[in-house]
Protein backbone atom coordinates (compact mmCIF):
# COMPACT_ATOMS: atom_id res chain seq x y z
CA UNK A 1 0.00 0.00 0.00
CA UNK A 2 1.61 3.14 -0.60
CA UNK A 3 1.07 6.61 1.31
CA UNK A 4 -0.31 9.57 -0.40
CA UNK A 5 0.24 13.67 -0.58
CA UNK A 6 -1.83 15.91 -1.82
CA UNK A 7 -1.16 19.68 -1.92
CA UNK A 8 -3.86 22.43 -2.47
CA UNK A 9 -3.95 25.83 -3.49
CA UNK A 10 -6.56 28.11 -5.54
CA UNK A 11 -5.79 27.45 -9.35
CA UNK A 12 -3.37 24.79 -9.03
CA UNK A 13 -1.23 26.75 -11.39
CA UNK A 14 1.37 28.26 -8.48
CA UNK A 15 1.76 27.23 -5.47
CA UNK A 16 0.93 23.27 -4.91
CA UNK A 17 2.13 22.57 -8.74
CA UNK A 18 5.48 23.52 -7.08
CA UNK A 19 5.15 21.49 -3.67
CA UNK A 20 3.92 18.23 -5.86
CA UNK A 21 7.06 18.93 -8.07
CA UNK A 22 9.83 19.57 -5.49
CA UNK A 23 8.33 16.49 -3.64
CA UNK A 24 8.13 14.62 -6.41
CA UNK A 25 11.66 15.43 -6.95
CA UNK A 26 12.49 14.39 -3.08
CA UNK A 27 11.16 11.30 -3.45
CA UNK A 28 12.73 10.49 -6.48
CA UNK A 29 15.96 11.44 -4.96
CA UNK A 30 15.22 9.16 -1.91
CA UNK A 31 14.07 6.36 -3.47
CA UNK A 32 10.59 6.47 -1.73
CA UNK A 33 8.58 6.98 -5.23
CA UNK A 34 7.31 3.83 -5.26
CA UNK A 35 6.63 4.20 -1.73
CA UNK A 36 4.41 7.32 -1.64
CA UNK A 37 2.25 8.76 -4.34
CA UNK A 38 2.07 12.84 -4.99
CA UNK A 39 -0.52 15.10 -6.75
CA UNK A 40 -2.34 18.69 -6.48
CA UNK A 41 -5.05 20.19 -6.84
CA UNK A 42 -7.35 23.58 -6.80
CA UNK A 43 -9.84 25.18 -4.75
CA UNK A 44 -11.79 26.64 -7.83
CA UNK A 45 -11.57 25.31 -11.52
CA UNK A 46 -10.09 27.97 -12.78
CA UNK A 47 -7.49 26.72 -14.54
CA UNK A 48 -8.59 22.97 -15.12
CA UNK A 49 -6.51 20.85 -17.26
CA UNK A 50 -3.90 23.93 -17.61
CA UNK A 51 -0.40 23.44 -17.24
CA UNK A 52 1.36 25.68 -14.56
CA UNK A 53 1.86 29.21 -14.98
CA UNK A 54 5.22 30.04 -17.05
CA UNK A 55 6.85 31.53 -14.31
CA UNK A 56 6.23 28.69 -12.04
CA UNK A 57 7.73 26.48 -14.41
CA UNK A 58 10.64 28.70 -15.11
CA UNK A 59 11.37 29.19 -11.20
CA UNK A 60 10.88 25.75 -10.50
CA UNK A 61 13.23 24.85 -13.78
CA UNK A 62 15.94 27.29 -12.74
CA UNK A 63 16.41 24.83 -9.33
CA UNK A 64 16.38 21.11 -11.49
CA UNK A 65 12.63 20.62 -10.87
CA UNK A 66 10.08 19.95 -13.98
CA UNK A 67 6.68 21.20 -13.81
CA UNK A 68 5.60 21.26 -17.39
CA UNK A 69 3.65 18.10 -17.53
CA UNK A 70 1.64 18.81 -14.79
CA UNK A 71 -2.28 20.10 -14.90
CA UNK A 72 -4.44 21.73 -12.88
CA UNK A 73 -7.47 20.14 -11.13
CA UNK A 74 -9.75 20.57 -9.00
CA UNK A 75 -9.73 19.27 -5.37
CA UNK A 76 -12.43 16.43 -5.52
CA UNK A 77 -14.41 14.58 -2.53
CA UNK A 78 -12.70 11.02 -3.28
CA UNK A 79 -9.46 13.09 -2.64
CA UNK A 80 -10.26 12.83 1.15
CA UNK A 81 -9.68 8.79 0.33
CA UNK A 82 -7.17 9.04 -1.82
CA UNK A 83 -4.40 10.83 0.42
CA UNK A 84 -3.18 10.09 3.53
CA UNK A 85 -2.21 13.51 4.38
CA UNK A 86 -3.93 16.60 2.42
CA UNK A 87 -1.53 19.37 3.02
CA UNK A 88 -2.97 23.67 2.26
CA UNK A 89 -0.77 26.03 0.65
CA UNK A 90 -2.38 28.55 3.20
CA UNK A 91 -5.09 29.04 5.67
CA UNK A 92 -8.10 29.69 3.15
CA UNK A 93 -7.39 26.93 1.27
CA UNK A 94 -7.29 24.82 5.08
CA UNK A 95 -10.79 26.53 5.42
CA UNK A 96 -12.14 24.82 2.21
CA UNK A 97 -10.69 21.27 2.87
CA UNK A 98 -12.15 21.24 5.81
CA UNK A 99 -15.51 22.22 4.88
CA UNK A 100 -15.03 19.90 2.33
CA UNK A 101 -13.65 17.01 4.42
CA UNK A 102 -16.15 14.47 6.02
CA UNK A 103 -15.68 11.77 8.93
CA UNK A 104 -13.98 8.65 8.36
CA UNK A 105 -12.03 9.53 5.26
CA UNK A 106 -8.91 8.34 4.85
CA UNK A 107 -7.08 12.24 4.00
CA UNK A 108 -5.93 13.80 7.14
CA UNK A 109 -5.22 17.54 6.58
CA UNK A 110 -3.42 20.34 7.86
CA UNK A 111 -1.30 23.47 6.53
CA UNK A 112 1.57 22.47 4.25
CA UNK A 113 4.38 25.22 6.03
CA UNK A 114 3.52 23.20 9.86
CA UNK A 115 6.37 21.20 7.86
CA UNK A 116 9.08 23.82 7.25
CA UNK A 117 11.68 24.39 9.70
CA UNK A 118 13.24 27.96 8.71
CA UNK A 119 9.82 30.10 8.84
CA UNK A 120 7.85 31.15 11.38
CA UNK A 121 5.02 32.04 8.45
CA UNK A 122 1.91 29.57 7.99
CA UNK A 123 0.53 30.78 4.56
CA UNK A 124 2.91 30.20 1.55
CA UNK A 125 2.10 33.96 0.11
CA UNK A 126 0.48 33.67 -3.75
CA UNK A 127 2.93 35.07 -5.90
CA UNK A 128 0.48 34.93 -9.12
CA UNK A 129 0.10 38.81 -9.49
CA UNK A 130 3.94 39.34 -8.32
CA UNK A 131 7.12 38.92 -10.02
CA UNK A 132 10.29 36.53 -10.12
CA UNK A 133 11.17 37.62 -6.21
CA UNK A 134 7.69 35.98 -5.24
CA UNK A 135 8.19 33.07 -7.88
CA UNK A 136 11.57 32.21 -5.78
CA UNK A 137 10.06 32.78 -2.47
CA UNK A 138 7.60 30.05 -3.13
CA UNK A 139 10.40 28.06 -4.22
CA UNK A 140 11.99 28.75 -1.26
CA UNK A 141 9.20 28.07 1.34
CA UNK A 142 8.68 25.12 -0.40
CA UNK A 143 11.88 23.55 -0.50
CA UNK A 144 11.67 24.23 3.37
CA UNK A 145 8.50 22.44 4.16
CA UNK A 146 9.23 19.54 1.63
CA UNK A 147 12.76 18.88 3.98
CA UNK A 148 9.98 18.96 7.04
CA UNK A 149 8.19 16.68 5.18
CA UNK A 150 10.48 14.17 4.19
CA UNK A 151 11.76 13.77 7.71
CA UNK A 152 8.12 12.96 8.83
CA UNK A 153 7.39 10.36 5.85
CA UNK A 154 10.43 8.75 7.35
CA UNK A 155 9.05 8.28 10.33
CA UNK A 156 5.36 7.62 9.04
CA UNK A 157 6.34 4.75 6.56
CA UNK A 158 8.95 2.67 7.69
Amino acid sequence: MSYGVLFVCTGNICRSPTAEGVFRDALHRAGLQGRVITDSAGTHGYHVGEAPDLRTIEAARRRGVELADLRARLLQNDDFDKFDLILAMDSAHLAHVTRMARAGARGRHGLFLDFARDTTLKDVPDPYYGGTRDFELVLDLVQDGVEGLMEYLKQEIR
